[in-house]
């Protein structure tokens, strides 16, 4: 499965070995993160301004297959919070292996617990939420481990016709 962890690892690794630059790095990984959300591809929206534990993320990719949707997602923080994680659920309807057309996300830091210790973490903050989820429309699209079955089995019998499919959702419901 790729997670997050594993992830911003192999950008660890592509950078070579660690040395007195580390501390460099590691903040040069956060300002691309930063970049990420700056760029406009999420957007935050508090439906009730005096639930700031409420609020939808709104995903518009900027690249790959999923280019030009706009994808809704309700996140909800609840009252233990950060020893757990925030309950997350797409709203828009889609065609995507790691995302059911009923909502449900595959995202490991979005799991309290998980048996590769990849899920969430009090360290993690609403901004690896944010990260993980624009990220699963592209470096974490993820067709080896999926949620939604029938999707990834789609993508592995015939690959245009799911992306013909991808697009018929963004289409009909990401617009």
């Amino acid at each position: 499965m790729l997670t997050l962890a594993s992830k911003l690892k192999r950008d660890d690794g592509l950078r070579g070995s660690r040395t007195a630059a580390s501390a460099a790095d590691s903040t040069q990984r956060v300002s691309v993160r930063d970049k990420l959300l700056v760029k406009g591809t999420c957007k935050v929206h508090f439906p009730d301004p005096n639930k700031l534990h409420c609020f939808q993320l709104t995903v518009t990719p900027d690249e790959g297959y999923y280019q030009g949707g706009k994808f809704q997602f309700e996140t909800e923080v609840p009252d233990a919070y950060n020893m757990v994680p925030p309950r997350v659920r797409c709203l828009t309807r889609m065609w995507h292996p790691n995302i059911t057309e009923t909502g449900e996300i595959c995202l490991s830091l979005l799991r309290e617990h998980s048996i590769d210790s990849t899920g969430w973490a009090p360290t993690r903050t609403l901004k690896d939420v944010v990260w993980g989820l624009n990220s699963l429309f592209t470096d974490l699209l993820n067709f080896d481990d999926p949620l939604n079955i029938e999707a990834a089995e789609h993508h592995l019998r015939d690959k245009k016709d799911f992306w013909n499919k991808v697009d018929d959702y963004i289409k009909r419901y990401a617009r």
